[in-house]
């Protein structure tokens, strides 16, 4: 019973059921908001939403709404194939705690930013949990280097030129993308020396 018990959880590890979820939860959402468009109002990330209403689960549902298809397609596309990748490297648990940590911490100090600025614009989607997801990624080839055989200048290069593209454009969250992949960075820090050390 045991040695089954152990297989099963082997051939559990291998699928990215968690990347799978963070997809299908994210494209419903989106096909309601399509149907119900007062839910972007309940769940942008604002200043005046978050601190004056003090509606602070904005932080965390922010990072499940997209304003189009393209948004939506772009951040899913992501983490369906990368997220799947990082997923079976790190195990289920770990990768959806990065996933919403760097979501969270996105919202953090994008609002940090707004306030500084005393800017009013809102935020949605969930680049900030990608750009976290390129953190984790940046960190493994970096200190796990013998488990992901990408190059640490491609993937550098990678992230300067993703948040090249949210400069050079006009209505991008950069302080967003930029907490996230921050978070990201650091979990995955921890994650590594946590795997180097098991």
């Amino acid at each position: 019973m045991i040695e089954y018990l152990k297989l099963l959880r082997r051939e559990i590890e291998k699928y990215p059921f968690v990347s799978f979820v963070l997809v299908g939860l994210n494209l419903l959402i989106f096909i309601l908001c399509l149907i119900f468009p007062w839910i972007y109002e309940k769940g942008c990330c604002g200043i005046y939403q978050v601190f004056e209403c003090k509606e602070y689960g904005r932080i965390l549902w922010s990072v499940f709404l997209h304003s189009s298809a393209e948004h939506l397609f772009n951040n899913m596309v992501i983490v369906l194939f990368l997220g799947s990748m990082l997923e079976r490297q790190v195990g289920h648990v770990l990768y959806g705690l990065v996933y919403l940590a760097a979501g969270i911490g996105s919202g953090l100090f994008s609002l940090l930013v707004k306030w500084y600025q005393f800017d009013g614009a809102v935020s949605i989607g969930a680049s900030g949990a990608v750009f976290g997801l390129d953190g984790l990624l940046l960190a493994m080839v970096i200190f796990l280097a013998n488990r992901i055989e990408i190059p640490a200048s491609r993937v550098i290069l990678v992230v300067f030129l993703s948040l090249y593209s949210g400069f050079s454009n006009s209505g991008i969250d950069n302080a967003g993308h930029v907490g996230g992949l921050v978070i990201g960075f650091i979990f995955g820090v921890a994650i590594c020396f946590y795997i180097r050390r098991k």
